[in-house]
């Protein structure tokens, strides 16, 4: 039987590296030859079928979020020996909180247990997280939404996501790229001498 592979996460605000650190540790393992799947944010995806994102958040466009997250990460283990997370649920929980502090807004708690319950479940399957830590002095790549309260907004909630359900992740500051990434890899090495 295959083993599981081997999880990383990233989660956090918008522009804040997760991108860039995902791809340059993906091209790492590939130089090992080892099989990598890259797993993205999927809020453009929900926005073209019509979902409110960002600061206009709801309920059901949270649990696509998650629930599509799910999927891509399921299918992602049929080959790969590392998949890569660009947003793990959490962040879609959190920018929900974040959407909903913004506007003023608030949902049925037991709606919002739900989401908390499905965050928490799936948590778990990561082997290794990392929360990247806002830096406002690091300007917003090309496209991305504007709002600075908004984006400090969702940087608070995702980080109280991450703390509460996956309270093992590391923080990743915009110049700590070098030391995560060493990191990960030698998580990686970790695993892979574990599981021969």
């Amino acid at each position: 039987m295959r083993r599981p592979p081997f999880r990383i996460a990233v989660a956090g605000t918008h522009s804040t590296g997760k991108t860039t650190f995902l791809t340059r540790l993906k091209e790492l393992f590939e130089q090992r030859g080892i099989a990598v799947a890259y797993v993205h944010d999927s809020a453009v995806n929900a926005k073209d079928k019509g979902f409110p994102i960002l600061a206009d958040h709801t309920f059901d466009s949270t649990a696509w979020l998650m629930a599509r997250a799910i999927e891509l990460e399921a299918e992602a283990t049929l080959a790969a020996e590392v998949i890569l997370v660009d947003r793990p649920i959490a962040d879609a929980l959190g920018y929900f909180l974040a959407a909903l502090r913004h506007t003023n807004r608030s949902i049925a708690p037991a709606r919002a247990g739900a989401l908390e319950r499905i965050c928490e479940a799936w948590a778990s399957e990561y082997d290794l997280a990392f929360l990247t830590v806002l830096d406002p002095s690091v300007e917003l790549g090309a496209g991305r939404d504007e709002d600075a309260l908004f984006r400090a907004r969702a940087a608070e909630e995702v980080t109280r996501v991450v703390d509460r359900f996956m309270p093992d992740r590391h923080l990743l500051c915009h110049d700590g790229a070098e030391a995560a990434l060493a990191l990960a890899i030698a998580a990686f090495e970790d695993y892979d001498r574990e599981a021969s």
